[in-house]
């Protein structure tokens, strides 16, 4: 690999050590009573209970037993499967499946509402919540199977919905979310997130469990036939149209007494990621550009316009692009792979035989899809290297098949999880600045969705000087 890929990988082990649970928790400030964080205190009278749920759930959880000069009185952590877990945590932790909710995560839900449910107005709750929360509370709403909430979510992704779109469905579907878990909870309610969405909604991440829910059930009908789900589950249809009908909101909205009493704060995201990263480039001699949460729509055509910005960078100082946000993937083949790894292979089909640019994109939580990689780095030499072994990038991408492409290349970012979780970073560095028009095209591309590209070979565009390997 190139200088410049192997700077675009110290930069996201930057970026995910920046959201690390251990890091983030310093923001917080234990007291012998409880806590505080900004303007908030939680120092209850009676019962002190902490629940963490999520990617990031025995991290946050175990920082927070460490450092808490109150012992918790009750203990809860929900996390998925393959999350590191230390000995501390390991008494309260419970295990549940993601993306796709079972039987464990419907079980752990309903302990966890029963409990919440059995406290006293005199009791405080934090609950540190990170992404990946919502297939986790599991427990289906009255009337619907824990196998069809699971089938909607498998349908809804391969249709490539957005997080947004998925979370306005599950609301409907999901015992926790959308205001449920706040509602349930008669104790005073704390919430510090982890916010692995774009512009760090509170009512987005998780679906929201503690969050008075502003959508509605017509919102989630129309997102199930825009993406072709609606009449798949007749179940789910008839129970959006009677919460349609109906004059009762179907979640607890911003006014419901509990919902009001309950607090939250986002303890970091992708911006902090974005923040660390861009100062590694800068150590390096980069002039880093932020693009904050652009990173939307179809993983192969986001891929495609970042090698294409890449491309067109002229020679000078040398240059760092930085996004953040979620790509989705519409499934049409058969193949193995994730969001990232589709966006760097449909980038590296633009830089082909380009010198001193390369494309990164990856997850901060380590899993990419079905794939064992977090994403790929990939610069002007990977499409030739690939096809030295064999392996097409237009077969990969038309079968969905992008790991096998990436599989024992040196491309593969593969680090496991890592404990936390702001969704997905993407980095375009160049030995080189852009053209005095660069910035305001960036803004205007990455503003309008372009179509979806002819995956070919990108154009050429200007070559960079030698980059030295600067740090």
């Amino acid at each position: 690999m190139t200088p410049l890929a192997e700077l675009a990988r110290v930069m996201f082990a930057a970026a995910v050590s920046a959201v690390q649970p251990t890091t983030l928790l310093r923001k917080i400030e234990f007291h012998g009573a409880g806590v505080r964080f900004q303007e908030d205190e939680l120092a209850p009278a009676g019962r002190l209970v902490l629940v963490a749920v999520g990617k990031a759930a025995p991290g946050l959880a175990s920082g927070f037993l460490a450092r808490s000069r109150r012992a918790p009185d009750l203990v809860f952590v929900l996390a998925p499967d393959g999350v590191a877990a230390s000995g501390s945590v390991a008494p309260f932790l419970r295990r549940a499946s993601h993306p796709l909710p079972d039987s464990r995560g419907v079980a752990a839900t309903a302990e966890l509402i029963a409990m919440l449910a059995a406290l006293s107005s005199a009791d405080g709750v934090v609950l540190l919540l990170s992404g990946g929360a919502s297939a986790l509370l599991a427990a289906p709403v009255e009337g619907i199977g824990a196998d069809t909430c699971a089938a909607v979510t498998a349908s809804l992704l391969a249709a490539g919905a957005g997080i947004g779109e998925l979370n306005t469905v599950r609301k409907r579907l999901f015992a926790a979310t959308g205001g449920r878990l706040a509602a349930a909870c008669p104790a005073e309610l704390l919430t510090l997130a982890v916010s692995d969405v774009p512009g760090d909604d509170l009512a987005v991440i998780g679906s929201g469990p503690t969050v008075g829910d502003a959508t509605t059930a017509a919102q989630a009908r129309e997102i199930l036939a825009r993406h072709g789900v609606q009449g798949e589950f007749p179940d789910v249809d008839e129970l959006l149209a009677v919460l349609e009908r109906s004059a009762t909101p179907d979640t607890p909205r911003p006014d419901h007494p509990r919902v009001a009493r309950a607090r939250g704060h986002v303890l970091g995201g992708g911006g902090d990621a974005l923040a660390a990263a861009a100062q590694v480039a800068r150590d390096a001699g980069f002039v880093p550009l932020s693009l904050g949460p652009r990173l939307h729509g179809e993983a192969r055509v986001m891929g495609h316009l970042l090698g294409q910005l890449a491309a067109s960078l002229a020679p000078a100082e040398p240059v760092a692009l930085l996004a953040r946000g979620e790509t989705t993937v519409r499934v049409h083949g058969k193949g193995r792979g994730g969001r990232n790894l589709e966006s760097a292979l449909a980038g590296a089909l633009a830089l082909a035989g380009l010198p001193e640019r390369c494309l990164l994109a990856a997850s901060t939580d380590g899993v990419d899809g079905g794939s064992p990689a977090a994403g790929a780095v990939v610069d002007g030499g990977t499409i030739a290297r690939a096809r030295a072994l064999g392996r097409e990038p237009l077969e990969a991408l038309a079968d969905n098949d992008s790991w096998s492409f990436f599989a024992d290349l040196p491309e593969a970012i593969v680090t496991g999880p890592t404990g936390t979780n702001v969704a997905d970073v993407a980095f375009v560095l160049a030995a080189g600045r852009p053209r005095a028009f660069f910035a305001a095209s960036v803004e205007h591309a990455l503003s309008v969705p372009p179509p979806p590209p002819p995956l070919g070979r990108g154009g050429a565009g200007e070559r960079g000087r030698r980059y030295t390997g600067r740090r």
